[in-house]
C-alpha cells in the first residue's frame, strides 16, 4: 500500500478548495441569483448614520482579516489568497478614487446583502447572517480607514 504524504493530501485539499471557489464564482447566473431583489434606494436597509455607530476597534480589524482578507487581501489591496480565482476582481479597499463616490449605507448594503444584491460583484457574500449590523458599520469604517477617504 503506497503512503500518501503530508504534501500530496494539501495539493488535493487546495485543488478541491480552488474547484469550488470556480463553482460558486462562475459568471453565470443560477435562479437563486436572478431572484435576488437590487437595492436602489439607500434607507431601504438602515437609515442609520454611521457616524452614531462604534468606531474602529481592534476586533473590526481581526474580524476584517478572518472574513474579507482572503479576497481583498490583508492590507485590503484586493489581493487576496482567493482573489486569483474570482470572475470579477475584488474591490481594492486602499483607492480612494471609487470609494469616495460611495455612501458609507451604500457599504453597509454592499457588506451586509452582498454584491449582487447590490448591482456589484456575484462572489461578494451577504454577510447579514453572520454580523450584526453594529459590525458590519464598523467594517464600514474600517474600509474609510484603508483607503483614508470620505462618504460621498
Amino acid at each position: 500500500m503506497k503512503k500518501i504524504s503530508f504534501l500530496e493530501v494539501l495539493i488535493k485539499i487546495l485543488m478541491l478548495l480552488v474547484f469550488v471557489v470556480f463553482l460558486g464564482c462562475s459568471s453565470e447566473q443560477t435562479p437563486q441569483q436572478v431572484k435576488t431583489p437590487k437595492i436602489d434606494t439607500i434607507e431601504s436597509i438602515d437609515s442609520r448614520s454611521v457616524e452614531t455607530v462604534i468606531s474602529v476597534a481592534e476586533e473590526t480589524r481581526q474580524l476584517y482579516q478572518r472574513y474579507c482578507a482572503q479576497c481583498h487581501g490583508v492590507k485590503g489591496h484586493g489581493d487576496g489568497i482567493n482573489a486569483l480565482y474570482l470572475v470579477v476582481p475584488p474591490r481594492n479597499h486602499t483607492k480612494s478614487d471609487y470609494l469616495e463616490t460611495r455612501s458609507d449605507q451604500q457599504l453597509f448594503n454592499a457588506i451586509k446583502l452582498g454584491g449582487l444584491a447590490v448591482g456589484r460583484a456575484p462572489c461578494m457574500p451577504a454577510w447579514e447572517h453572520t454580523f450584526e449590523d453594529k459590525i458590519i458599520h464598523s467594517l464600514v469604517n474600517y474600509i474609510r480607514e484603508l483607503c483614508n477617504c470620505k462618504a460621498l
